[in-house]
């Protein structure tokens, strides 16, 4: 089944609609963002949400003392590094938390332009769990609303899946979301600007069409087997 992560979640109302709609996971902004979170609050979700859905904690740049501490008072089971975190210092953050899921953001356009970190993510099997493609910038790293070049990336995104789980993300909405599963073949999708009235306030329509539209390519995925 894959795996679908609501990211940007600023509020309770908005994690519940999440899950309501079928969310597997949440994603929390510690980092500087029109949907940044304060620990508190991200903890005061979690311990409502008792475990209905993963709790994802997206940062950029951060040490991982810093992010093994944050998550640990925001209840996260897992992180997302989403900056330019060097490669050297992946098994730190493995170390530091421990079995918590560790996902490794890729900008698509730089991984187009220099192959950007592939052969030490593809060797990097023990310190991060999986690699999460997506369209941002060094100005807007995420929740820009467009996707990047998916037929330019399919040969990376096969050489990512070959080695550990993949995640698309990027522009992703009810209406694309059936290709960009066809097209990749992806473990997991992450949504953001898609399923928003405005940044850091959730649609719950939308929500609940694109859950339903990765369900639905799921159903008919497996009628065609």
């Amino acid at each position: 089944m894959t795996w679908v992560k609501i990211c940007g979640t600023t509020n309770l109302r908005d994690a519940l609609l999440s899950v309501a709609a079928g969310a597997d996971a949440l994603g929390f902004i510690f980092a500087p963002s029109p949907r940044h979170i304060e620990i508190g609050t991200a903890a005061e979700i979690n311990a409502r949400l008792d475990g209905k859905a993963e709790a994802i904690g997206v940062f950029v740049n951060e040490a991982p003392d810093r992010v093994a501490q944050v998550a640990k008072q925001a209840g996260l089971t897992g992180v997302q590094l989403h900056g330019e975190e060097p490669v050297e210092s992946w098994p730190e953050y493995r170390r530091v938390l421990g079995d918590r899921k560790i996902i490794k953001a890729l900008h698509a356009c730089r991984l187009l332009n220099t192959g950007e970190k592939m052969a030490a993510c593809v060797s990097a099997r023990d310190s991060i769990d999986a690699i999460l493609l997506d369209s941002g910038s060094a100005q807007q790293r995420g929740g820009t609303g467009a996707t990047f070049d998916w037929s330019a990336v399919l040969p990376w995104a096969a050489a990512i899946r070959r080695a550990m789980p993949l995640i698309i993300a990027g522009g992703l909405n009810a209406e694309n979301v059936a290709r960009a599963i066809d097209l990749f073949d992806p473990w997991g999708v992450d949504v953001v600007s898609g399923v928003e009235e405005q940044p850091g306030k959730k649609d719950e329509r939308k929500l609940r069409e694109f859950v339903a539209a990765v369900r639905q390519t799921q159903a008919s995925a497996r009628q065609r087997e």
